[in-house]
């Protein structure tokens, strides 16, 4: 089997550079050749190297990605696959569960009218759900900022075609391809498993009301949201503070409910701020 020969001196090395290590070569450097726990802070070592001796050189790297190689002619080493078949929220995934987006995405269809979805090079179903889900938590962004905040350091990686974040209005067109089904469902999983959470195990500061028949107490705060200027937004939702609809944008009324302690979100009945024509 061909290897790489051992430099004579060492490789330039700085940050930002990707170094690709075959997966089946990481090893662990514990001497019980136990895997790696929580417990343990120690980094993976590559099988089959000379071991590593304290006041050694090291390069230490962070795994950014496990993806099929793909080796030129030249022996250049480049990944198959993009970004946004790799990136994740990282811990806001864990209370919905891994796996949840990308079957919520298997399953929703594409608008035709908006794309094709036949090239998930860079965009795609899974990935844009995340990102339409981190434009929540970075607001004053656009959207080719969030997508390269959401691929992070995978955008590092030397792919074997070259990735850029797709441009707002492909974004745009995505979001509208996908519609709000598959983010519904994310928000009733994700709500659900909150409310679930606090029914079975409680919350430690939570505060009770009554003796006999003890009731958790839970927070109400409504709210108006505003969305884009439309048409078919002012004729759905309405606008509040004037009563000929002529206030400056139309407006969503939230109604959030939450844990008095822990402000865990429980649920958010919401609809048109204006109802059967009456106006706040």
């Amino acid at each position: 089997m061909s290897s790489y020969p051992v430099p004579s001196c060492a490789v330039p090395v700085c940050a930002g550079m990707m170094i690709a290590v075959p997966l089946e070569l990481a090893s662990s450097p514990l001497k019980s050749g136990r895997d790696l726990g929580d417990a343990d802070r120690s980094a993976l070592v590559v099988g089959g190297t000379e071991r590593i001796r304290t006041g050694g050189a090291v390069v230490f790297c962070k795994v950014v990605a496990v993806a099929k190689a793909q080796v030129k002619r030249d022996g250049q080493v480049r990944a198959k696959g993009s970004p946004v078949h790799h990136a994740t929220l990282g811990p806001l995934e864990d209370r919905p569960g891994t796996g949840v987006i990308g079957g919520i995405a298997g399953r929703a269809p594409l608008g035709a009218r908006f794309v094709k979805g036949q090239r998930e090079r860079l965009l795609a179903r899974a990935f844009m759900i995340r990102v339409i889900v981190l434009m929540t938590l970075m607001p004053a962004a656009r959207p080719g900022d969030v997508i390269a905040a959401l691929a992070g350091d995978l955008a590092l990686v030397p792919w074997a075609r070259p990735w850029r974040p797709a441009s707002g209005r492909a974004a745009g067109d995505w979001r509208n391809a996908l519609g709000p089904v598959p983010l519904e469902e994310l928000r009733d999983l994700v709500l659900g498993s909150a409310w679930r959470e606090h029914r079975d195990q409680g919350c430690p500061g939570a505060v009770t009301i009554g003796t006999r028949r003890p009731l958790k107490a839970g927070s109400l705060d409504g709210t108006l949201l505003r969305v884009p200027d439309t048409p078919a937004n002012r004729a759905f939702f309405g606008t509040v503070g004037t009563g000929d609809d002529s206030g400056p944008y139309p407006c969503l009324r939230a109604l959030p409910l939450t844990c008095c302690s822990c402000r865990a979100l429980f649920a958010m009945p919401h609809g048109p701020a204006v109802i059967h024509g009456f106006r706040s």
